[in-house]
C-alpha cells in the first residue's frame, strides 16, 4: 500500500478477530498493525438481535471507513455502508493486489534484482502509469506492444512472468445468417459468399437450410466488433454479386 493509514471514505478488506454484543473488532489486511471496530449500529439496517447472525470470527468482508485515529492506528468502521457490488469490487481488487505482490517478488528473481529499493520503484513506475500493478501484469499479458518504447533491465523478466501468469479472458460474440438463393447452383454460391478470410477465432457453422451462425471469440469486445463487422461485410459484398438473399441477426447479449 502507498499509505500506512486508510482515510475516511475508503473501502477496505477486514478481517473479523473478535465478536463483542456491542460491534465487532477486526484487523485491516491492507494496512498491517491497524485495527478497527464495527459498532453494532454500523453492522446491518434494521434492528439487529444477534449480532453474531451478521458478523463471525475469521470472516473476510468489505467495510466503509468513518473515522481515523493515526496515533492509536485504529478506525471506526461501518459494515452497512457498502453494498454488494462495492463487496465484490474491493475483494476481488485486494486479490489482484495480493496476486501482482508475489509476481513482482517472482519478477525480481527471473530478472536477479536483490535491492528491494529497485523493486519498489519498478512497482511505483507500474502503479503511475497503469494504475496498479496488476493492471500492468494485465497489459503485458495482452498487449504485444507493451512497454516497447521503454528499455528497463526487468521488462523482459516482467513480460514474462505476465504470460505465465495472467489469463486473458475471451469475449464471444455472433448471430445468425439467414442466406437464400434462387440459382441453380445457389448451394455453391452461398458456400463461396460464407468463404470469406476470416482469420482465427472466426467460426461459420450451417445450422439448417436457410440459416448459418457466425460466432467470433476474441479477447476484448472492441476488437470481437471489429472482426464481426468485417466478415459481415465481406459477406454482404459477395451476396450482392451473386444474388443471394441475406440478412443477420445478432444474438442478445
Amino acid at each position: 500500500m502507498s499509505r500506512d493509514m486508510p482515510e475516511p471514505g475508503d473501502l477496505v478488506v477486514v478481517t473479523i478477530k473478535e465478536v463483542q454484543n456491542y460491534g465487532a473488532i477486526v484487523q485491516l489486511d491492507e494496512y498491517p498493525g491497524v485495527s478497527g471496530f464495527i459498532h453494532i449500529a454500523e453492522v446491518a439496517t434494521g434492528w439487529i438481535k444477534h449480532i453474531k447472525d451478521f458478523v463471525r470470527v475469521n470472516q473476510r468482508t468489505v467495510c466503509k471507513v468513518l473515522n481515523v485515529d493515526s496515533n492509536r492506528r485504529h478506525v471506526d468502521l461501518s459494515l452497512k455502508r457498502v453494498n454488494e457490488h462495492q463487496k465484490r469490487e474491493k475483494i476481488e481488487e485486494w486479490k489482484n493486489d495480493q496476486k501482482s505482490e508475489k509476481l513482482l517478488e517472482i519478477v525480481a528473481k527471473e530478472a536477479n534484482i536483490s535491492d528491494k529499493a529497485i523493486t519498489k520503484n519498478m512497482e511505483d513506475y507500474l502503479v503511475s502509469e497503469y494504475g496498479s500493478a496488476y493492471d500492468a501484469f494485465f497489459e503485458a499479458a495482452s498487449n504485444k506492444e507493451f512497454m516497447s518504447d521503454k528499455n528497463e533491465p526487468w521488462k523482459d523478466a516482467f513480460i514474462k512472468v505476465a504470460k505465465e501468469n495472467i489469463s486473458i479472458p475471451m469475449v464471444k460474440i455472433g448471430g445468425e445468417i439467414d442466406m437464400y438463393s434462387l440459382a441453380s447452383n445457389g448451394i455453391e454460391l452461398i458456400r463461396e459468399a460464407l468463404d470469406v478470410d476470416s482469420g482465427n477465432n472466426i467460426e461459420i457453422t450451417y445450422a439448417g437450410s436457410p440459416k448459418y451462425r457466425i460466432s467470433i471469440v476474441d479477447e476484448d469486445y472492441k476488437s470481437a466488433e471489429e472482426k464481426l463487422k468485417n466478415v459481415l461485410e465481406k459477406i454482404s459484398t459477395a451476396c450482392k454479386k451473386y444474388s443471394i438473399s441475406y440478412s443477420f441477426t445478432r444474438d442478445e447479449q
